[in-house]
């Protein structure tokens, strides 16, 4: 290598509109890691907060955003990567070799990267964290997002007791059905403490996945039942939570848990392997379809992260390295 490569690079913090596509130098894989020539790299609601620096991980600058990838090994296997500190969005990235997962044909590189973090992330957060079972009412928030979308469908397909999707517009709230919830309410109505309540037969929650903080995590934790669980895994609002007094959480024995799928993927990467086998083998089976209809190029990623904060988008959103 030793040359340089198409890149995303972020010179200085600041607003997503201003990112472009550059010249930077190939990245230099340090101790167990290999390169990856990208084809497809994944876009998440994180990288905003990353490119304008009001994440709660501020990269040493320049720095080329992107946390996960499909592309090929130096086996020629096509593979997910997982960078430890980004990378993604650029011709070729260094990846931990121990999290880099092969894709089987049955499933596309659109598909792959769909799951390869926010696949991940559902999977956990019901399982893991939330531990959902099957006398669960689940409540899913941003329901038609990467997440979202996805831990609908693996709730359904876990056999949760009813699915209860939030989501921000008509369309969305109907690809939530479709995609398996009971029911799809709008999370901005005044009334939605109580359209909770009657959708889940007058009955408080018992497992809700929160991911704007603010005012959103306040009514998450009031909606709790008895041995509810809260999982909180975002702060897309910008705002903060009421603070939580611990002694408040006794009485109904209710949870707040906070995920961050990082601290699983780059600490126990078999882990990342079997969680990727089994999304892969739903995807295989059609018990799983991912949303995937929104990609664009590699110069374009300004442009993506915009849509994705205007609440534009479904599903994954994807940047086309080689295009």
């Amino acid at each position: 290598m030793g040359g340089s490569v198409k890149a995303v690079v972020v010179e200085r913090f600041g607003p997503a509109e201003s990112l472009t596509v550059t010249d930077f130098a190939e990245p230099t894989p340090g101790e167990n890691e290999v390169l990856v020539r990208v084809a497809k790299a994944g876009i998440n609601f994180a990288d905003k907060h990353v490119v304008e620096g009001s994440y709660s991980y501020r990269p040493p600058l320049p720095y080329v955003p992107g946390i996960e990838a499909v592309g090929t090994d130096p086996d020629g296997r096509r593979v997910v990567a997982l960078p430890r500190t980004g990378g993604a969005w650029a011709q070729w990235v260094a990846a931990p070799a121990a999290t880099l997962v092969a894709v089987p044909d049955a499933v596309t590189d659109l598909q792959a990267l769909a799951v390869a973090n926010q696949g991940f992330a559902a999977w956990h957060i019901l399982r893991t964290a939330g531990r959902m079972t099957r006398q669960d009412t689940v409540v899913v928030s941003a329901a038609a997002g990467g997440v979202g979308s996805l831990a609908v469908q693996l709730a359904r397909a876990w056999g949760a007791r009813r699915v209860i999707a939030l989501a921000s517009s008509d369309a969305k709230r109907e690809l939530a059905v479709r995609l398996g919830a009971d029911v799809a309410l709008d999370p901005t109505g005044e009334d939605l403490a109580d359209e909770m309540l009657a959708a889940n037969d007058g009955k408080p929650v018992d497992l809700y996945l929160e991911m704007s903080g603010g005012a959103a995590l306040d009514t998450a934790l009031a909606s709790l039942g008895r041995l509810g669980r809260l999982v909180t895994y975002g702060a897309a609002s910008g705002r903060g939570s009421t603070p939580i007094r611990p002694e408040s959480l006794m009485q109904g024995s209710r949870s707040v848990v906070g995920f961050w799928a990082n601290d699983l993927v780059t600490r126990y990467p078999r882990i990342t392997a079997e969680t990727m086998t089994g999304l892969f083998g739903m995807i295989a089976k059609g018990t799983l379809t991912p949303i995937t209809e929104h990609v664009y190029p590699l110069a374009e990623a300004g442009k993506a992260l915009t849509a994705l904060a205007n609440r534009e988008t479904t599903g994954k959103l994807v940047l086309d390295v080689v295009d």
